[in-house]
């Protein structure tokens, strides 16, 4: 069986999600402790600061539009309404959620609020295909 390219990047997706979190995860562990990642966090913490902060929150982010890429790229695919719009739509949203985390680890502002843009403008294509 051949994925279609919206499935690829699904796909692609979940990866990034897994090293998102994996680094978010491995720069709070760094940032607090191997004793705070194995405690049960019962006491209040104070938020997480510099670049391990900026890889959590942009895993939050990406968290926050990764279930509608999920349901809208599957909808698209199971009712055959794929179509090139649907395909461009699923390779903007996937590059720009790439490129979203160095931008944001680093601090790069402007820029990386023009690279979220993108990735809704990706989802709102796929979107499109549904309406």
């Amino acid at each position: 069986m051949v994925l279609s390219s919206e499935m690829k990047m699904l796909f692609y997706s979940c990866i990034l999600g897994i090293i998102q979190l994996l680094l978010a995860a491995a720069m709070t562990t760094k940032e607090r402790g191997l004793q705070w990642n194995l405690s049960s966090r019962d006491n209040p913490i104070p938020p997480l600061s510099g670049i391990a902060g900026r890889l959590d929150r942009a895993f939050k982010n990406f968290m926050e539009t990764f279930p509608f890429f999920i349901a809208t790229t599957l909808i698209v695919q199971v009712t055959g309404m794929a179509n090139a719009t649907t395909t461009l739509g699923a390779q903007l949203y996937f590059w720009a959620r790439l490129i979203y985390v160095p931008f944001y680890a680093f601090g790069i502002i402007g820029a990386r609020t023009l690279i979220w843009v993108v990735s809704l403008v990706g989802l709102l294509m796929i979107f499109s295909a549904l309406l």
